[in-house]
């Protein structure tokens, strides 16, 4: 049977992508932004390493070179698509003729970029191939505008909020706040950085109105569960999944 991929077999898990590019720091620079949006990103500089790294890190999706040292990005997408075939590919291409592009599609790819290319466009591009990979597996679209921590769901497009499942009504500036936290899992945020982000300093850097809104999270996000925003004396305050 099929493997599904991570995320749409657990919806709590966030989206895996695997970055294949012999330069090491377009690799790099593309991980980063695929994490800034809550994603797990991995990367592989040649083709033998991608197949490696798609069997046993089992990506939702690739975004994959044409060009390797090693072997071509479409040899590259066989592989993976021989014992999975439902991974997604965007393949980043320095041939931008239309030949080359038609080939990758027909090949089995969903997409392309041409570099150079904004990394803007590959976010949004990758949006567009996980909802696609949602919708043909479960039968609806998994918003791919969710922060997931732990059990806490957070839906930006439908401005909802689960934890266990169980909704959680939050006032707009609740809303903000949360969202700013899980965008940064596991990061302390300081006060000025939360009033910077979510009041704009309209409060005239008054730290006091963060640690009010801290305590009403808490009293909605943490009540009888095991605690998920945490203060960390003199530096801030971190979300992360409660220890099980």
């Amino acid at each position: 049977m099929t493997a599904m991929p991570a995320n749409i077999a657990n919806p709590t898990e966030p989206w895996r992508f695997l970055v294949v590019d012999d330069e090491p720091d377009l690799v790099e620079v593309v991980c980063g932004a695929l994490r800034h949006e809550g994603w797990d990103a991995v990367g592989a500089h040649d083709g033998r390493e991608a197949v490696s790294a798609a069997a046993t890190y089992q990506p939702d999706a690739v975004v994959l070179d044409m060009m390797l040292p090693d072997m071509d990005g479409m040899e590259v997408m066989r592989r993976i698509h021989t014992s999975r075939p439902e991974v997604r590919v965007l393949f980043l291409t320095a041939r931008d003729a239309v030949e080359d592009r038609i080939a990758g599609i027909a090949a089995g790819g969903d997409d392309y970029v041409a570099k150079p290319f904004s990394l803007d466009e590959v976010v949004v591009r990758l949006r567009s191939l996980v909802r696609r990979t949602a919708r043909g597996r479960t039968g609806r679209v998994a918003s791919p505008d969710c922060l997931v921590v732990g059990d806490l769901v957070l839906d930006e497009a439908a401005r909802e909020v689960t934890r266990g499942g169980e909704p959680i009504d939050l006032s707009p500036k609740e809303f903000s706040l949360l969202w700013f936290l899980m965008r940064h899992p596991r990061q302390v945020l300081s006060k000025s950085q939360i009033l910077a982000e979510v009041w704009s300093y309209d409060y005239g850097g008054q730290a006091h109105v963060v640690e009010l809104y801290i305590s009403y999270l808490r009293k909605k996000i943490d009540a009888g569960r095991p605690a998920m925003i945490h203060t960390v004396r003199g530096a801030g305050y971190v979300i992360k999944a409660a220890a099980p």
